[in-house]
């Protein structure tokens, strides 16, 4: 088969790849109908993680099973399945409380812009549809196996309920999708904190009832503004930085909760300033797998679409254009198909 590898920063090429094989008995493999390019995938691209040696990339899937271990008895060959860029039995004692990102078995997905991929834990990670859905689902349920079952975990931590006013830092793909969640999850006022024309038009097609282009310190001070100077009940930080993360703690009201699930990236917080803000703090990896049935139902009534944000579709032998559209930000969020 062939797949994306990521050689240096700024260097992913598309090379012949071993094909994956069923190596435990609860490993599946699958055919991939979709995959695509993660913001988080940018981090090694622009060299500001470390690439080491040239290893393969992906973590965002759906397919048809080809192949199933001998312990895999909820998807068989021939369905299409759903899964999360973190795997899990959904046995263990994390995963039955919901933290299926946390599981005791856990290992995060990184081969998944190929043909084919090997599922770990395929018997707690995949997640098969009653049907194989439309072609114009694909991209939504694709959303559903990182970014949006993500942003839905940012709205959760966040604590949004109706009725509430909600803050979303961060214009990605997550953030978009973390607009969608406020939504579905009941609030009342969602401030979409965002300077691109593009991703403005559709945060407010997802829902966003405002939008803020200044950042930092004006930042804080238009939602402020926009807030009766009190700060929101909920805010939704996905992007990972210092500058977003601070501009989340101070953009949200004493008694409010910051849900923080972009990956961190020199990002410190002060204890005392916490402390005495009044603060809630919440993030880690999206146990996206909690979501998963919820989640894909709600696109296959056509309840939500958070396929809109893949605003670029490539033949998965393109991909290193994937992501170049992405890093120059001509593409909120690249979809790549065989």
């Amino acid at each position: 088969m062939r797949g994306a590898v990521i050689h240096a920063p700024g260097d992913v090429r598309f090379e012949n790849l071993d094909d994956p094989k069923v190596m435990e008995p609860t490993d599946a493999v699958i055919r991939t109908v979709a995959t695509c390019v993660c913001g988080s995938d940018l981090w090694p691209y622009r060299g500001l993680e470390p690439v080491g040696d040239p290893h393969p990339m992906g973590h965002e899937y759906v397919g048809i099973v080809e192949e199933v271990g001998s312990e895999v008895a909820n998807v068989r060959p021939g369905q299409f399945v759903v899964g999360s860029f973190a795997t899990s039995d959904n046995t263990c004692v994390n995963c039955l409380n919901g933290w299926q990102s946390s599981c005791l078995n856990r290992e995060f997905m990184s081969t998944c812009q190929a043909d084919y991929v090997r599922i770990p834990n395929a018997h707690g990670t995949l997640v098969a549809t009653d049907e194989h859905p439309d072609a114009e689902m694909v991209p939504s349920l694709l959303a559903v196996s990182d970014v949006m079952g993500t942003g839905w975990y940012a709205a959760l931590a966040a604590e949004v309920k109706p009725g509430s006013t909600a803050v979303v830092v961060g214009d990605g793909a997550v953030g978009l999708c973390g607009v969608i969640a406020a939504k579905e999850l009941g609030a009342e006022r969602i401030i979409a904190m965002s300077r691109h024309a593009s991703r403005q038009k559709l945060a407010l097609e997802f829902g966003a009832t405002d939008i803020v282009a200044e950042r930092g310190d004006e930042g804080i001070a238009r939602v402020k503004d926009l807030t009766g100077g009190i700060g929101a009940d909920s805010v939704l930080e996905c992007v990972g930085t210092a500058d977003s993360m601070r501009q989340a703690l101070h953009s949200a009201r004493p008694g409010g909760n910051v849900g923080f699930v972009g990956v961190p990236h020199e990002v410190a917080i002060d204890g005392e300033e916490l402390f005495f803000s009044h603060v809630g703090l919440r993030g880690g990896p999206a146990p996206v797998r909690r979501y998963l049935p919820d989640l894909i139902d709600r696109v296959l009534t056509g309840r939500i679409n958070p396929g809109k944000v893949f605003d670029l579709s490539l033949p998965l032998d393109q991909v290193a254009e994937g992501y170049r559209a992405m890093d120059e930000r001509r593409a909120v969020k690249a979809l790549l198909k065989p």
